[in-house]
């Protein structure tokens, strides 16, 4: 591959890989920020440190992660649950997070942020083989998306803290991110395990996530308004 269309595909797959897992940021903001503020940051560099080696291992073994239906079923169900979590039980949601937890609590959160990953890494591998079949190009455009992935989970943390609204609309985008991934395991289910590919759903998922996308843009825009005057 030329040097000019290997550059060209790096940076396609940064871009895909952020832009499709938009989602995938807001639930990392969401889960670390039930942390206390100090050990945020080292929570997201383990999960980033994860990310690259559960991503370096699916791309090995692209074949077989493809495959991984139960990942995806597991990581709806996760996703479905505290987003309804959310918006059933308010008090919890509008309560501050602790001042200190213990290290099982801590890495409980840096579980969560790797089991998310594996689970969104299955359509990951899918788009990052389908740009490129030059290993070095697929490691090196996905590896530098995880890293402004989390860059950008970052930032989301701090919307959180800045604006109480902005939470509302982070939980609503992780539900959404959970059906998303609730077609796509049942869709592997029916293709992989009952061999009955007419049962599957075939949601479009560029078209959903550019969907997630939307509602992630307008509700910006009123979770980040300021509240009229009483």
């Amino acid at each position: 591959m030329e040097l000019t269309g290997a550059l060209s595909a790096i940076f396609t797959l940064i871009v895909l890989e952020v832009i499709l897992s938009a989602d995938n940021a807001l639930i990392l903001g969401v889960l670390v920020q039930r942390l206390p503020v100090h050990l945020r940051r080292k929570a997201l560099f383990y999960g980033i440190l994860g990310a690259y080696i559960l991503r370096g291992l699916a791309l090995l073994f692209a074949s077989l992660v493809i495959q991984l239906w139960w990942a995806q079923a597991l990581g709806a169900a996760y996703l479905l649950y505290i987003a309804l979590k959310h918006f059933l039980k308010p008090e919890e949601a509008h309560a501050p997070p602790p001042l200190e937890v213990s290290a099982a609590q801590f890495w409980k959160v840096v579980a969560q942020v790797e089991l998310m990953d594996l689970a969104f890494a299955v359509d990951s591998v899918l788009v990052a083989v389908a740009i490129s079949d030059e290993l070095w190009v697929i490691y090196t455009g996905v590896f530098l998306g995880i890293l402004a992935l989390r860059m950008l989970a970052s930032f989301v943390v701090s919307l959180l803290d800045r604006y109480p609204r902005f939470k509302h609309l982070a939980y609503l985008v992780v539900g959404l991110a959970g059906a998303k991934l609730a077609v796509a395991g049942w869709d592997k289910f029916a293709k992989e395990v009952l061999h009955r590919p007419e049962l599957a759903l075939g949601l479009d998922k560029e078209a959903f996530s550019l969907f997630i996308l939307a509602v992630l843009l307008l509700g910006s825009l009123w979770a980040t308004r300021k509240p009229a005057p009483a």
